[in-house]
């Protein structure tokens, strides 16, 4: 696997430049950044294809969703590593869309119609979203102690547990098959086990390199034996044009609804949450520091981005937890490298061919890699639960009636049936529905009563994130001849220059850990902030 070599961590404070604005030769820049574009790229076209097949679009919308998917990656992973104003981190993060949106995407779009008809609400919705997480990002920095573990545990938990009945519903077929005798037959349902089955057996058997691609192997894999067995057409895939270029409001003008754009600013809620822990665990990997300003250009770079997804076609975008555990395990932290890799991006964008290809992928394939990484965003969520006291009735009731509301649209499809059609663009999601119960029960139980028991210990959590790899990488493990700093690397206090007797060194007292940040007063952040570890999509 590609590395770096190893170097003295005592000379980082004797560098002009910090590694991670190194600027690489043009060779490691393209190994490099190809090498994200890998980890990245399965990840990164699920979404437009779980939205495309929900909304019955044809294949050709498919194509062009997913490319105009892939150029608007490119474009936002450039400004979110490159930095234009005060807009992007300046740090190696890979922007791609997020998972939050998904369901309530799905919702918004069937609720006005499906078809191009609710893309275009879709978009609306996305563009003011984008909009308002440009406007609220320095002050969202500001206000990350409202977000403590048992809101972020409870979220990422419901994303993946209302996640995982697409993904079976794609394993027995596709929407477009229900009520069909094909649906659900032994066939669609071998498909989807065999590509789960393959994934595992990679996970188990490969090197931590080979891990990391095991659901990208798993797509392709699946693809192929369907193909050998004449279940895939990739005829499309001849009639396909080389080149294409995405046009802005490729299928319209957007349309602004009130209850849609509702639900798309609480999934940029939980999304900016999301970005500020992943800024903050890139910054503990290359040790680089990060402060409210720096998230706060992350957010600002996550506008942005959102902003040309909806004029460009595509999503809400988010920093990739895939990427930042390749940074962890290659070493690489030149900035630089995904802006090599956005320019990679972007070239795919241009190439209907591409999109085409992975459009031909069968729906029982999709479904069987999906299980697995929407299940690893539930676990996820479990794990930082479990650094939650659930014995505090409060905790446990937001945990629980959270849970429950984001159930009612995925266990009761016909709940919301009798409310106005706006509505249910909001309450048909069990993300946002969950999300925004979680977010108001901890204001109304932790913050409003001002209890002690939102003083989570932030530094506690990272401690155990350190060691643990980053979602949908698993087996990874630290290559030799890395940067390994000397006298015992304290990650709870990743900044500053390195000497024997600083805050890295084996000599310097550890200073009492604080809630929020290492220079905050009990339940105040520290200008540094929270530890994150590595949250998902």
């Amino acid at each position: 696997m590609a590395r770096v070599p190893r170097q003295d961590p005592q000379a980082f404070s004797r560098q002009q430049g910090h590694p991670v604005d190194e600027v690489l030769p043009v060779g490691k820049l393209t190994l490099y950044g190809f090498q994200h574009v890998l980890a990245f790229y399965a990840a990164a076209v699920i979404v437009p294809i779980l939205l495309g097949n929900a909304l019955e679009l044809s294949h050709e919308q498919l194509v062009y969703l997913i490319n105009a998917d892939l150029l608007t990656c490119g474009i936002a992973s450039i400004i979110q590593a490159l930095g234009v104003w005060r807009i992007g981190a300046r740090m190696p993060l890979v922007q791609g869309v997020t998972f939050t949106a998904v369901s309530p995407m799905i919702a918004i779009g069937q609720g006005a119609g499906g078809g191009t008809a609710g893309l275009l609400v879709v978009y609306g919705a996305v563009i003011t979203a984008g909009i308002a997480t440009f406007l609220f990002a320095p002050f969202f920095s500001k206000l990350v102690k409202y977000f403590p573990p048992v809101v972020i545990g409870t979220i990422l938990t419901i994303i993946g547990l209302t996640l995982i009945p697409q993904a079976l519903q794609d394993a027995a077929g596709g929407a477009q098959l229900m009520g069909k005798p094909e649906y659900g037959d032994l066939k669609n349902l071998g498909y989807a086990l065999g590509t789960l089955l393959f994934i595992l057996a990679v996970v188990r058997i490969g090197k931590p390199y080979l891990s990391s691609l095991a659901v990208l192997l798993g797509l392709i894999g699946g693809t192929g034996v369907a193909w050998l067995l004449g279940d895939v057409d990739f005829s499309a895939v001849q009639k396909a044009n080389w080149f294409g270029v995405s046009t802005p409001f490729h299928y319209g003008m957007p349309k602004f609804e009130v209850f849609p754009i509702i639900a798309m600013l609480v999934v940029m809620l939980i999304t900016m949450v999301e970005t500020t822990g992943d800024v903050y665990a890139i910054g503990e990997i290359t040790r680089k520091r990060v402060d409210n300003d720096t998230v706060a250009r992350a957010l600002r770079a996550d506008g942005v981005a959102t902003v040309l997804g909806g004029i460009f076609n595509s999503f809400p975008y988010v920093a990739f937890a895939e990427n930042i555990g390749l940074v962890r395990m290659s070493k690489v932290m030149s900035r630089f490298v995904v802006v090599a890799a956005g320019g990679f991006m972007i070239v795919l964008g241009l190439l209907p061919k591409a999109g085409s290809l992975v459009a031909a992928i069968p729906h029982p394939v999709l479904g069987g890699a999906a299980i697995s990484m929407f299940g690893m965003v539930a676990t996820v969520g479990i794990q930082i639960l479990g650094k939650v006291d659930l014995r505090e009735e409060r905790n446990a009731l937001i945990l629980a009636v959270s849970l429950g509301a984001a159930m009612l649209p995925t266990a009761v499809a016909p709940f919301f049936d009798r409310m106005p059609e706006d509505v249910r663009a909001v309450l048909n999601s069990g993300i946002t529905l969950g999300g925004l119960t979680a977010i108001l029960l901890n204001l109304l139980f932790n913050v409003f009563t001002r209890r002690s028991a939102i003083e989570i210990d932030w530094d506690e959590i990272e401690d155990d994130d350190a060691d643990t790899e980053a979602p949908h990488l698993t087996a990874v493990q630290e290559p030799a001849g890395g940067y390994e700093p000397q006298g015992g690397y304290q990650p709870a206090d990743p900044y500053g220059p390195y000497t024997p007797q600083g805050p890295h060194g084996s000599q310097s007292p550890q200073p009492p850990q604080a809630p929020y940040g290492q220079q905050g007063q009990p339940g105040q952040p520290g200008q540094q902030g929270p530890h994150w570890g590595l949250p998902t999509h």
